[in-house]
């Protein structure tokens, strides 16, 4: 269903931590003649597919962008089809939760690609994103059926919430307003739902 969309991931996340740590470079998108940037299109905010009031974005924050939709999109995937399997509504509710969160923050980041007119390139080699299931992983959470499915959703999104908060935490820093607040807002309501997560498991 979803697994022939992912690979493992090949390069580890800590590689990717110092790539976005020796960029230094901003960049900016906006026309040099406005002192307001192309960036302006008011109120915006994590999840609300507006532009940055700030138009300046460093190499550190493209590419987190660019690790981070395909990221998300996985975990929007393995919502989904946790909506579709489960039969406990505790994990149905938890499912719509991460799908309703998530989905509105990769039109957001896809937006700030989309300001810089496709990004910057990665190179041709496969970034390591931390957490992402494999594509054994997705084949046998598409196959499992009942507190099987729901074991391995939960266990698989915990290790997938714990990468994208290393990854996060890597733009804290960042010197644009809103990728500092999506990455805060990431740290904070994985975390809380990693603590949901093992809390169920547990039960």
């Amino acid at each position: 269903m979803f697994a022939g969309r992912y690979r493992a991931a090949g390069i580890s996340v800590f590689v990717v931590a110092a790539g976005l740590a020796l960029s230094g470079c901003t960049i900016n998108f906006g026309d040099p003649d406005d002192d307001r940037g192309s960036g302006m299109m008011g109120d915006s905010g994590p999840g609300s597919g507006m532009m940055s009031d700030s138009d300046d974005f460093s190499r550190s924050d493209i590419m987190f962008a660019k690790m981070m939709i395909p990221h998300h999109q996985q975990a929007v995937d393995m919502s989904e089809l946790a909506i579709e399997m489960t039969t406990d509504p505790e994990v149905r509710a938890l499912a719509e939760q991460i799908r309703d969160a998530q989905a509105p923050e990769i039109e957001l980041m896809e937006s700030w690609l989309g300001e810089a007119g496709g990004g910057m390139s990665m190179g041709e080699h496969d970034m390591g994103m931390g957490g992402m299931l494999s594509e054994e992983d997705m084949t046998a959470l598409e196959n499992a059926t009942g507190a099987e499915f729901d074991h391995l959703y939960l266990e698989g999104m915990i290790e997938h919430h714990e990468g994208a908060i290393q990854m996060a935490q890597l733009i804290l820093d960042s010197e644009n307003p809103e990728v500092k607040a999506l990455g805060e807002a990431i740290v904070d309501s994985q975390t809380a739902e990693i603590e949901q997560m093992e809390q169920m498991l547990r039960e």
